[in-house]
């Protein structure tokens, strides 16, 4: 039985910008950071792997492989984003802030059941910050009725 999440991963260009705007912007912890000088394959290697801890224990974690292609660019937000939860009185200090640092931010969007504010890190990854509203929308949602819009979508997308 999987527990819950312990860290997603991604590239970095630079574990400082990274940190920057992981730990002095957002304010998450830079709890832990090493570096890999060899793969598990036994190839030598040179990566700096960084951890921010969340609230709930769980973190976001970096690799910065200099010596490694990476396709770094602006992410659309369908493609890939990182949804943080925040209180709602957090979300529009963030908003604030985010505007008052020149970081590329947007929202704050109404999704019916949380808002959103977005921004860009310096990574190209969109970062969400969300906060649960009280809404009847997407919340205790009959399993059922999940199930057939998935398979409502399944069916109708190659018309």
């Amino acid at each position: 039985m999987i527990k819950g999440l312990h860290h997603n991963a991604y590239r970095c260009r630079d574990s400082e910008e990274t940190r920057k705007f992981y730990e002095d912007f957002l304010g998450l912890r830079l709890a832990d950071a090493f570096e890999i000088q060899t793969t598990q394959t036994n190839r030598a290697t040179s990566v700096l792997h960084s951890f921010y801890e969340m609230g709930d224990g769980s973190f976001l974690a970096f690799f910065e492989a200099p010596d490694q292609p990476f396709e770094f660019k602006k992410q659309h937000d369908f493609d890939l984003h990182i949804a943080l939860e925040v209180e709602p009185s957090v979300l529009k200090e963030m908003f604030s802030k985010g505007k008052a640092s020149k970081i590329e931010t947007r929202g704050i969007s109404d999704h019916g059941f949380i808002h959103s504010i977005y921004f860009r890190d310096p990574n190209g990854y969109v970062i969400e910050l969300t906060a649960k509203i009280k809404s009847s929308k997407n919340n205790n949602r009959d399993p059922k009725d999940v199930y057939s819009i998935l398979n409502k979508w399944q069916a109708n997308k190659s018309k």
